[in-house]
């Protein structure tokens, strides 16, 4: 599964700034809207395609094909690297691979069709493949 945009109107984008003492909570995207159980982010952080990938492919593997998963984020955000030993100037970096920035609140999968034990089960094996703090909700 691709999760990155087909197509963006901006390669590289500019830095965030980043007030230390500003809450970072989610105002959009923090409430279950498809399954019956949740993980939710508790600290903002940036996740990875990978990241994501490999939490899909641990909730998949364990639903055995029954219920229904929904993936609530979304790699949009492009991080650029340049090359090793590549001294200071000569432009920005070309962009490497893309980012969801999930800030405290936002719902990062869903999922229902299973019994409450396996689906907690799944996204208890789901948040340990991500870099960031989260709980498990029901609706």
């Amino acid at each position: 599964m691709a999760f990155f945009p087909k197509k963006v109107k901006f390669r590289k984008w500019q830095r965030d700034r980043e007030n230390p003492n500003k809450k970072r909570v989610a105002t959009r995207g923090n409430t279950i809207s498809f399954g019956s159980f949740a993980l939710v982010a508790q600290e903002a952080k940036e996740i990875k395609t990978n990241q994501i990938e490999a939490a899909r492919k641990t909730m998949s593997r364990l639903a055995q094909g029954a219920g229904k998963i929904w993936i609530r984020i979304f790699t949009d955000k492009p991080v650029t690297t340049k090359p090793a030993e590549v001294g200071m100037g000569h432009g920005k970096g070309d962009p490497a691979f893309f980012v969801a920035r999930v800030r405290a609140g936002t719902v990062l999968f869903e999922i229902d069709g299973l019994s409450e034990e396996k689906s907690r089960e799944a996204l208890r094996k789901a948040s340990a493949k991500l870099p960031v703090k989260a709980k498990i909700v029901a609706r």
